[in-house]
């Protein structure tokens, strides 16, 4: 299992929350997702075989950003 860090930026409500939330969760190998609006992160948990660029790649889809952690 690994622990991936991100900051999301562009999120303004609760809504935003549960599309980055949804978002996280279908990429394939993630395990658990914690996403805070207050922080403007997300807390990733994975099987070891996600990537970074994965998780940023669903989250900009979504029309957020991925800043440094």
């Amino acid at each position: 299992m690994s622990t991936i860090q991100m900051t999301v930026l562009g999120m303004t409500c609760r809504k935003c929350v549960s599309h980055v939330t949804e978002a996280l969760t279908d990429v394939a190998g993630v395990t658990s997702v914690n996403v805070d609006l207050e922080n403007k992160s997300a807390t990733v948990e994975t099987d070891g075989s996600v990537t970074l660029a994965e998780l940023t790649e669903a989250v900009v889809a979504e029309g957020y950003e991925v800043g440094q952690a």
